[in-house]
């Protein structure tokens, strides 16, 4: 080997630089583990949130003190290695903004009935398009009968686009503009969720545009409030100003409501059930009044004593019986109400026949809820305000939040949190017209942000000038900074829904670290053990190699930036595991060349020249799928392609490079080294299978395994995740093992479609529903999350809160361990990601084996043995899943598996066809079978070595590495199993039936100028 000492001086400088960034890790994990120490020394188990709070604090102490090297806490924490959600707990997220909202807003929410036609027949085209809403869209506006035209003055030619859009425009010239103007809207999105998110307070935070749509991911690893982070990244941030109408001018309207209500409900029949009639249904089972709430009632209703009536039949008053109380004289609160009431309220409030009884002055009225509250004489349960603003026709506020140009949390004098506001020019004189209004008519403002009264102070002391003014409220100091983060970063330009989401408690991540590491160590150690037992002292330096392949990946990945996944610690297991390939081909060669009778030197130079092109061509093939994969994947599934990848390239300088140098120093003065020990010396070094003549046997049996897989997948189909079909998982354990068919059925009862299957231990379960699938709001999710608990409720001990339950903090041993979303909309997109992945690496590899062979019979049998293997493996996914103890889903894990069996079965198959173009280059003069037979047999060895190593590697991580990998890795050691078997015993016998030996001959050719070019 030319150059070794600069090989060397680059391996322990590589070597140097990998350790001094592992060492930031080093210290961040040092100080954060002084830092819980400390806290749990200062408050208990019962006390995670000022233990959360004692930790930040001592870490915010410590940031910038020197700990190793000179090295500090926050230095460390900025170029540690990146750990995933599934490593570290938190909150991974894809938000779809509204381009729906956008186009309203562009066309300056026209009441154009063509133009809203196409907005809804969009929608619809949507369920079954793979276009974008935007593309959906144009589709819909030029299938509409008629002549419509985008630059119409009633759509796009308006005040806001007037600058590029003219009336005369076709509509193929208006297109490129509204994209453009699309796009601009969506970036605006992302920078503001990017400042939101910069000012959360999550290290490492991830926020990145998925390619030129609407939509944005969001990781924030080790994120707790997932409740706080979904409002910060939904929350449009639409700040307005409205004048609010008091008590006393709305309780007329409440009353005559609540009586036409109760008409509505007394009459109602089983055959005419409207929509709003409904919603009254499902308020009759409502529990009745307290005593006083009737007296507020009477008092209301002009001192008549409804009390019996009441608590006789809420249908009379089915408004009145839900409320709380009522609000004060020449105040802007209309009456208090039970957070879970508020839906059936704004039913009632938004009927035709109840909105009539407005008075005309009044017709605009927006009626709009406070901030929630726990009631502590309601047993903790949530109460808000209803409020009434003064609406009108256009339903444009007086004042909106785009003057705001600064906003930050502080606190009154009476040391309440409450968040300052600055204006503009513009805006502080119209707050001062607002203000100056309201002190003279002894009126409010409410302050209301995404449709929510944040508060609704009186001006007491004249006009505000300056522009500048507090919202007030009852805010904890988070709820304060978020408030007056949104503020600042500026409202999102349309709505946002999140459409896939994955929410990670710690305590799950904290178990995968454990059993990742664990996995980790007993498989390296039985390789490293293994190597040695087979090979001797070249293996002992194949380790020393293996274990700096280590370090370099780790070293990698931390100087990167990368983020290590769970999936991505199973790509360095399996790493592991192929890594030793080289070196088996390498000492195998070697031991041929020492056959031959050549020395030591001669037989060391050979056995690395001739062991290169078959090391270059398997590594080659397995990193074109792992760049596909890197490329359709996301998230966890990009990490797994990421390590694998590295994983490849480091190994083959360590295999190539750095065992060379061992080798090569202990060989230079002659000194024998066999590549074997005494037991395994002679082991497959006869052996001479005659592999063709089995092959119809092996078609047979391969037909029959195909037949087989086939109809068990018509006939049994595929357990599909919700990454396929849409859907929510939920990762629930209890205190106690459960039945988790009895929990199904009461599932099922609750939400008429649900899966419980047992997901590790017994004590818990991987509960699947499609309930609501197509609709993705918080409160929808919440909604969901509470019906959970409800019906799981039973099998938690005594006193378990639904808080409890969705909580994600340190330690937590029960309850939501982990949370899995994804809409259909996004499933379909994933699903077709997926197949072209599968296909792109199929048509890619078939290509690259047609360039190195130089015959498309290569590539066909390589292919054919490639499909025989995935078809193998999705048979006994779908003959199995039923009954298997761990989630056999088809999902995106799933599909990084099927390319990771691929990527190996090509690398066995290529490594026979290397050996097989040699065999015919050395000995032209034999016939084909005897060629084929002797190539497969040479490598015999070298084919069982690896698949015996990976297997190894492979089976430690599925019995002690964490469950949500364990399908993956399954479907993985199928494929190692049918790949081993399908490149001996399908890809060469293909080749062989479809070959003719005349067009072998240029193969021959090219073999004759490789051996003239190094010579």
């Amino acid at each position: 080997m030319q150059n070794k000492g600069l090989v060397t001086v680059f391996a322990i400088l590589f070597g140097l630089v990998s350790i001094y960034q592992l060492s930031f890790t080093f210290v961040a994990n040092k100080v954060e583990s002084s830092a819980k120490e400390f806290a749990q020394s200062k408050f208990s188990e019962n006390e995670p949130h000022k233990r959360d709070a004692a930790e930040n604090r001592y870490l915010d102490s410590v940031a910038n003190n020197p700990v190793f090297l000179g090295i500090d806490y926050k230095t460390a924490k900025e170029k540690e290695l990146n750990k995933g959600l599934d490593l570290k707990g938190g909150i991974n997220v894809i938000l779809e903004v509204s381009v729906k909202d956008i186009l309203k807003g562009l066309a300056n929410n026209t009441k154009d009935p063509a133009f809203n036609q196409a907005l809804e027949n969009a929608k619809e085209l949507q369920k079954t398009s793979q276009d974008t809403y935007l593309e959906s869209f144009f589709k819909a506006f030029e299938a509409l009968p008629g002549e419509n035209e985008l630059a119409s003055p009633d759509i796009f030619f308006n005040k806001n686009l007037e600058d590029v859009i003219n009336v005369g425009m076709t509509n193929a010239q208006v297109k490129p503009v509204i994209e453009k103007k699309i796009d601009e809207s969506i970036t605006s999105a992302f920078e503001v969720l990017r400042k939101r998110i910069d000012k959360f307070g999550v290290t490492q935070p991830n926020i990145q545009r998925l390619g030129k749509s609407a939509r944005i991911l969001v990781e924030l690893p080790g994120a707790k409030d997932v409740d706080r982070v979904k409002k910060l990244l939904q929350s449009t941030a639409q700040l307005e100003f409205w004048d609010v109408y008091k008590f006393e001018e709305v309780a007329g309207f409440l009353q005559a409501a609540d009586t036409k209500a109760g008409e509505i409900a007394m009459a109602k029949s089983s055959s005419e059930t409207t929509e709003t009639e409904a919603a009254t249904e499902a308020t009759e089972k409502v529990a009745d009044s307290s005593k006083t709430e009737e007296d507020d009632v009477s008092k209301l209703l002009g001192g008549q004593d409804v009390s019996d009536s009441l608590v006789e039949d809420s249908k009379a008053n089915p408004i009145l019986s839900k409320m709380i109380s009522l609000g004060n004289q020449g105040g802007p609160v209309i009456a208090t109400f039970r957070l879970k009431d508020t839906a059936a309220i704004n039913g009632y409030l938004r009927n035709p026949q109840i909105k009539s009884l407005l008075p005309n002055d009044m017709r605009y009225a927006k009626f709009v809820w406070g901030l929630p509250e726990v009631a502590p004489d309601l047993n903790g349960e949530e109460i808000t305000a209803l409020y009434a603003l003064k609406g009108n026709r256009g339903n444009i506020p007086p004042l909106g939040g785009s003057v705001v140009v600064d906003a930050r949390q502080e606190y009154d004098n009476l040391s309440r949190v409450v968040v300052a506001m600055q204006m503009n020019g513009q805006g502080a004189k119209v707050w001062e017209q607002l203000t100056g209004a309201a002190y003279e008519n002894q009126s409010q403002i409410a302050i209301v942000l995404d449709n929510i009264v944040y508060s609704a102070p009186g001006v007491t002391s004249g006009p505000i000038a300056g522009g500048r003014s507090q919202i007030s409220g009852d805010f904890t100091v988070n709820q304060g900074q978020d408030l007056a983060n949104v503020l600042r970063a500026g409202k999102l330009p349309a709505s946002a829904e999140i459409i896939q989401g994955e929410v990670v408690g710690p305590t799950l991540g904290q178990e995968a670290i454990s059993s990742g590491i664990m996995s980790f160590g007993v498989a390296l150690l039985i390789v490293l053990f293994w190597m040695i037992g087979y090979y001797g002292r070249a293996g002992a330096y194949a380790d020393i190699a293996l274990l700096v392949n280590i370090l370099f990946i780790f070293g990698i990945l931390a100087g990167l930036g990368a983020v290590l996944t769970l999936p991505g610690i199973a790509g360095i297991v399996l790493t592991v595991g192929m890594s030793v390939d080289a070196n088996v081909l390498i000492f195998e060669r070697i031991k041929e060349e020492l056959a031959k009778g050549k020395a030591q030197k001669d037989a060391v130079k050979d056995g690395f020249n001739n062991a290169l092109s078959s090391i270059l061509d398997a590594n080659i093939t397995t990193g074109l799928t792992g760049l596909i994969l890197l490329v359709f994947g996301t998230g966890p599934i990009q990490g797994f392609a990421t390590t694998l990848l590295i994983g490849i390239a480091t190994s083959l300088f360590t295999a190539i490079f750095i065992t060379r140098l061992f080798i090569d120093k202990y060989t230079r003065n002659g000194k024998s080294l066999p590549c074997s020990t005494s037991i395994t010396k002679n082991l497959f070094t006869n052996v001479h299978v005659q592999f063709l003549k089995k092959r119809k046997a092996a078609y047979v049996f391969s037909a029959i395994m195909i037949t087989i897989s086939l109809g068990s997948l018509f006939v049994n189909g595929l357990n599909q995740g919700v990454d396929f079909v849409g859907g929510r998982t939920y990762t629930v354990r209890f205190a106690k093992d459960v039945n988790s068919v009895e929990i199904q059925d009461d599932l099922i009862e609750t939400f008429g479609s649900a899966e419980a299957k047992t997901y590790g231990g017994e004590n818990q379960l991987k509960i699947t529903t499609k309930y609501k699938v197509d609709e993705t709001g918080t409160d929808v999710d919440e909604e969901i999350e509470q019906m959970l608990f409800e019906t799981v409720k039973k099998h938690y001990p005594a006193g378990m809160t639904y808080e409890d339950f969705v909580g994600d903090g340190e330690g937590k041993t029960i309850g939501r361990m982990e949370y899995y979303k994804v809409s259909p909309t996004i499933a379909d997109d994933i699903k077709k990601d997926s197949f072209w992945a599968v296909f792109g690496s199929l048509a890619v590899v078939f290509l690259y084996i047609l360039l190195r062979f130089r015959r498309w019979q290569f590539s066909l049998g390589a292919v054919a043995a490639v499909f025989h293997d995935v078809l193998i493996v999705l048979g006994v996914f779908s003959l199995t899943y039923k009954f298997m103890p761990f989630s056999m889903e088809i999902d995106q894990a799933f599909i990084a598996a099927i390319l990771t069996v691929i990527g190996y079965s090509l690398n066995d198959t290529v490594i026979v066809f290397d050996r097989i173009r040699e065999y015919f280059g050395e000995h032209p003069s034999w016939k084909m079978n005897r060629i084929i037979d002797l190539a497969l047999s040479s490598t015999l060895s070298r084919t069982l070595n690896t698949s015996f190593t990976t297997l190894i590697v492979l089976l430690s991580m599925f019995f002690f590495g964490a469950e949500s990998i364990r399908g993956l890795l399954f479907a993985i050691i199928v494929g190692i199993v049918v790949g081993t078997y399908s490149s001996l015993f399908i890809a060469t016998p293909i080749m062989y039936d479809t070959v003719k030996r005349k067009k072998l001959e240029d193969l021959v050719g090219k073999k004759e100028e490789e051996a003239a070019l190094e010579a």
